[in-house]
């Protein structure tokens, strides 16, 4: 089993997605990788407010699209001039890198349907991948008993992990952890990456053939 988490004060208010990306890069965690990762962290956000507020998954979905989700950003002008100068010379099939702050930090936009389809996703099995994740904490604990945005990280990727085979575990396992950097500096991404590997073999044996026990 894997040693519950060492006890962390409720988050009370949802960070922006803005502020958490950002905290995300000064603590020298992993870079997001694409919008798909801003989607994960989105929906863990909406996941937690429908959790701690009972808000309605259809309120919440409305809510992120009008007015959590920040307007596209523009690239700096040099990353635009090349782009433009490379004009055709992109290869059809590859699509264009996700539009950056200045900074680096965030990407344009999620990938919306992907948002979606994750917090719908949730609900639509959280009483199936409930049971998953409590078979993988320690003795005497249950998903109910953790920090509100743990469980939340937790479900989402379980979801994933359980109902999108599209997406490959390892892909999934550390997108998740590099969201619970953003929100906790304590055991919480440790805790977050064994489970969800032990989930994952659990899930998806055939992707960790020859890897070994850990």
């Amino acid at each position: 089993m894997i040693d519950a988490p060492n006890s962390t004060p409720p988050v009370k208010s949802v960070k922006s997605l803005t502020d958490v990306f950002g905290e995300l890069a000064r603590q020298n965690a992993v870079a997001p990788r694409g919008l798909r990762s801003y989607s994960r962290l989105a929906a863990v956000q909406a996941l937690y407010q429908m959790d701690i507020a009972a808000t309605d998954i259809a309120d919440v979905l409305a809510q992120f699209e009008t007015y959590r989700f920040p307007a596209k950003l523009k690239l700096p002008d040099d990353e635009a001039e090349a782009e433009a100068a490379a004009g055709d010379a992109r290869p059809a099939s590859q699509e264009p890198a996700p539009a950056r702050d200045p900074e680096g930090i965030l990407p344009s936009a999620p990938d919306h349907a992907f948002f979606a389809d994750i917090v719908r996703g949730v609900v639509r099995v959280q009483r199936v991948i409930d049971p998953l994740l409590d078979a993988q904490l320690a003795a005497g604990w249950r998903l109910a008993r953790i920090d509100s945005i743990l469980r939340a990280i937790l479900r989402s990727a379980a979801y994933e992990l359980s109902e999108r085979k599209d997406v490959p575990a390892r892909v999934v396992i550390n997108d998740y952890v590099d969201v619970a950097h953003a929100f906790f500096a304590g055991d919480e991404p440790k805790v977050t990456n064994a489970v969800l590997d032990k989930l994952a073999r659990r899930l998806r044996p055939d992707e960790f053939k020859g890897r070994g026990s850990g």
